[in-house]
């Protein structure tokens, strides 16, 4: 008898966990139904604020398969269709055709992944509901701003937020030829994935390309005319806007999970076990819905990254197919560029190790990203936070020039691997002159921690 996987979602990790169910299971012993609300399967959403930009001329290059390659390789992707509810028993979904005549259908399953993803967050305020105003997580929704900045050809924007989607899409709205403005609560830009005195550096970057900074303030309201909006309102200021982009982050699509029962936690992401598995057996999740383990400290949390979603979506597929493979948990590595900036952070700051009431030391170090001598050495300015006492490594931040982020890849496999800064600062680390100086800038930082740790 043919079993029957369904899956909702049709991005990362819901289409990694088809696809690999898929080559572990033939047709007719597996069918497997994807359902994507959306035109779009399998593409990157993190490239959107470049295609807004310009730095990409069509959306080809961020899809990494299209619906009718996976119908080819033999998953039956239906986009236009929206899961509306989740009957764990009996084990159905209802759907609603978006694309069609908007019925309701139930279509039963025998396991079910459930990739629902993230939602993004917006202000309840006057106003926020009129035209020119958009959020941008999905494809569809960078597709739409592309076309208004194109079309409308707008002099001024917004942003709200300043996070990773918030200056990403400021700066390529800058590359567009727009007067940017910038509105975010907090004291500095990054503020919940760096430390004030790292953020203060992407600031001073945002102020150089022309980004007009208006931190510590929050939006009370969007002016509007003819349904448009035309000004953003905080306590202190109105900013004139043609258009303007909400960045104020997302939060887990657990709506579907929750109704049917299916456990949430405390940090409103669904809850798996290391295999993937819900509360419900045999209902899988995966990708930003779910919380995860953070190994620094056995707490979960919520990381809304692709790089999780789609190891996740392997993991759920392989297990929903009779194997038996672990998701290990996070440390929180995510990296960026911001105008002449490369930005990257894994671990804790410093700020979250004394939430978490972590005694820790914090050394950071400015030195150049190639030997100093060397044509094209620039700023790199690396931050290391370290336990205490004995020294384990439990967070570092990144904020330089080219050659810089991806040198948080050694200070995320040493968090990874529970080592002390002593340890980092005596690691073989390759060095030429165009890549390095002599002493690297991790080095050197790991260097000062231990120092400060005794």
């Amino acid at each position: 008898m043919t079993e029957r996987l369904v899956v909702i979602g049709g991005d990362a990790a819901g289409m990694t966990a088809a696809a690999r169910a898929r080559r572990r299971r033939d047709p007719d012993d597996l069918e497997i139904v994807a359902f994507e609300r959306g035109p779009y399967t399998s593409y990157s959403a993190c490239g959107i604020p470049y295609f807004v930009g310009g730095l990409l001329s069509d959306i080809d290059g961020l899809i990494a398969r299209s619906p009718d390659e996976h119908r080819k390789n033999g998953i039956d992707v239906r986009t236009g269709h929206e899961v509306v509810a989740i009957d764990v028993n009996p084990r159905r979904v209802r759907v609603r055709d978006l694309a069609g005549d908007g019925r309701e259908r139930d279509e039963p399953f025998d396991q079910l992944v459930v990739a629902t993803g993230s939602v993004p967050s917006r202000p309840d305020v006057p106003g926020v509901d009129a035209a020119g105003i958009f959020g941008v997580q999905t494809l569809a929704d960078g597709v739409t701003v592309r076309q208004a900045v194109d079309e409308r050809k707008p002099r001024r924007a917004v942003v709200v937020g300043g996070g990773y989607v918030g200056l990403e899409m400021a700066e390529a709205l800058v590359r567009r030829g727009l007067e940017v403005a910038l509105v975010d609560r907090t004291e500095q830009p990054m503020a919940s994935t760096l430390d004030l005195d790292m953020g203060e550096l992407v600031a001073d970057a945002l102020r150089a390309v022309g980004v007009s900074l208006h931190l510590g303030e929050t939006v009370d309201g969007f002016e509007t005319a003819s349904g448009s909006v035309r000004a953003v309102h905080t306590a202190n200021r109105s900013l004139p806007a043609d258009v303007v982009i909400l960045g104020l982050g997302v939060r887990p699509n657990i709506a579907l999970a929750s109704e049917a029962g299916i456990a949430v936690g405390d940090k409103g992401g669904i809850v798996t076990d290391a295999r993937m598995e819900t509360s419900v057996g045999g209902v899988w999740a995966a990708g930003d819905c779910v919380e995860s383990v953070d190994r620094i400290t056995g707490l979960p949390v919520v990381v809304a990254l692709g790089t999780h979603a789609n190891k996740q979506g392997r993991v759920v597929g392989i297990n929903a197919t009779g194997g038996d493979v672990r998701f290990p948990g996070v440390v929180g590595t995510a990296v960026s560029k911001i105008c002449v900036y490369e930005v990257a952070r894994t671990g804790l700051t410093e700020r979250e190790a004394a939430e978490l009431h972590v005694d820790v030391v914090a050394a950071k170090v400015e030195s150049t990203s190639r030997a100093g001598y060397y044509p094209g050495a620039a700023p790199i300015t690396v931050k290391v936070v370290a336990e205490r006492p004995g020294g384990r490594l439990v967070g570092a931040q990144i904020v330089g020039a080219e050659g810089a982020a991806k040198r948080i890849d050694v200070l995320a496999t040493a968090i990874w691997n529970r080592m002390g800064v002593d340890e980092v600062a005596s690691l073989d680390l390759s060095y030429a002159p165009p890549f390095s100086p002599v002493w690297d800038p991790v080095l050197v930082a790991a260097r000062k921690a231990a120092d400060l740790v005794g």
